[in-house]
């Protein structure tokens, strides 16, 4: 019965993340960029001042939690097990070359961040608690005016969270602590529902000031571990970009030189890391205290700018750097043990430790900022009553993960990804000119003196 379910699963999984997705997630991308010129690298330093500059206007704006909330509430759920397991998933099956294709990737995915970013907030609503939805079934809804569409988002959304949002956060985190602790799964089980519960049963606010907290600190440290290695191993630097950039383009690492394997595993992976389009991160985006539009899709985007180029980067470097060390082998070892393992090498002592801890708080973090999105979803459908059951059913799916076979819920998580970004792609395509409209609008309330 699971061998049969299994071969389904590979099947769909294999059609959903074929060329066909991965060309229309990159080319919304590409498509926005030049729509927009190149907006994503024009305005990202006005965008990083959005995050982390002073707003004194901000009380008197419309909206639930600040722009620096709605993006560590985004970064919960991106920053993840993508980061740390994903990479070398990549890395292993793509090779090192997978690693540029993960940067391309993250380039245009910011523009379809910035987009999400903006119809978050123009077709957001407040519902029967006061507190703000939106996302991509409203935008859906109210923008295209395809209501059975923004359904099938939902539907797919909420199915999705209980994959990548709960059970392979979990799991992860149960294999990370056996192997490096020999603690058994079901008590890292445990722990981590206990202390999801804790959170997820205060809604946004809570969850958002769980996020503020435990984001920064992770991905601080995360970084700041890889980085002591990079400056360690300086000689290793250079011959790691050379190859990254030389295998990109030629696919020599991989078993028969592969091309197509490099870029499939690279942008598949640098999706499910930052999830570009996936329309995910709209979901928080659009609970942030505004004043435009455009303002909160500046700051959407620089979670993928954090996310892939920065936090993915580390990894990625680390451990092609582990790979030309060990006479250009992975070894047998792929996901999060072959980057525990080759941080360890690197960094003997304490670099198994930066990568046991940063996919423990970053699979926690994950797991709660996921929890938002599949409510936000689920309550979509079936209405505001049914919060509390959604979280009671989201956290026991936390548990099972734990206790669950890796394959099957790594390829459960990916599919219905792949299927979320389909309705979503088809709106930001659609509704591009809208995009447009409230860029040129932003940009000329600000040349006036109307907006800051």
């Amino acid at each position: 019965m699971m061998q049969n379910l299994q071969s389904i699963m590979e099947t769909l999984s294999g059609w959903v993340w074929g060329p066909y997705m991965l060309v229309l997630i990159v080319g919304t991308g590409v498509f926005l960029t030049f729509r927009l010129m190149f907006w994503q690298i024009r305005m990202l330093p006005l965008a990083f001042k959005q995050v982390f500059g002073k707003h004194h206007h901000t009380k008197s704006h419309a909206g639930d939690i600040s722009h620096f909330a709605s993006l560590m509430t985004a970064l919960s759920a991106t920053i993840g097990t993508g980061n740390i397991a994903g990479v070398a998933t990549a890395c292993v099956l793509g090779g090192p070359g997978a690693v540029f294709w993960m940067w391309m990737t993250a380039l245009f995915g910011m523009a379809t961040k910035y987009g999400e970013g903006v119809l978050a907030v123009k077709y957001r609503i407040k519902n029967e608690n006061g507190l703000m939805s939106g996302g991509p079934m409203y935008y859906i809804e109210h923008g295209l005016k395809w209501k059975w569409l923004a359904l099938i988002f939902a539907f797919f959304g909420t199915v999705a969270s209980f994959g990548i949002g709960s059970s392979v956060q979990s799991n992860t985190v149960a294999l990370a602590v056996q192997n490096s602790m020999g603690i058994e799964t079901w008590i890292t089980g445990i722990v981590i529902t206990v202390f999801s519960a804790l959170v997820i049963l205060g809604g946004i606010r809570s969850i958002a000031k769980a996020a503020t907290l435990i984001v920064p600190i992770m991905a601080v440290g995360y970084v700041t571990g890889g980085l002591v290695i990079i400056l360690n191993n300086l000689d290793l630097v250079m011959p790691a970009l050379q190859l990254i950039f030389k295998d990109a383009f030629t696919g020599e690492a991989v078993a028969g030189g592969a091309i197509g394997a490099v870029i499939r595993y690279g942008v598949a992976r640098g999706v499910f890391s930052n999830e570009a389009g996936m329309g995910s991160a709209p979901i928080a985006a659009a609970a942030a205290k505004t004043d435009h539009p455009v303002r909160q899709g500046l700051v959407s985007m620089t979670g993928t700018f954090i996310d892939t180029i920065i936090v993915c980067s580390i990894t990625g470097i680390v451990l092609v750097m582990g790979f030309i060390m060990a006479d250009n082998s992975f070894g047998n070892e792929t996901g999060a043990v072959l980057t525990t393992h080759t941080f360890d090498q690197l960094l003997p002592g304490v670099g198994g430790w930066v990568v046991t801890l940063g996919i423990i708080f970053f699979a926690y973090s994950t797991i709660l900022g996921w929890c938002y999105y599949g409510e936000k979803c689920c309550t979509y459908i079936f209405g505001e009553k049914y919060v509390l059951a959604y979280r009671i059913i989201y956290i026991a799916s936390v548990f099972i993960g734990c206790i669950a076979t890796l394959d099957l819920v790594w390829l459960f998580a990916d599919t219905f990804n792949g299927l979320m970004a389909v309705p979503n792609l088809i709106a930001l395509l659609f509704l591009s000119s809208v995009i447009v409209k409230e860029s040129k609008d932003f940009i000329a309330k600000r040349q006036s003196g109307e907006l800051y």
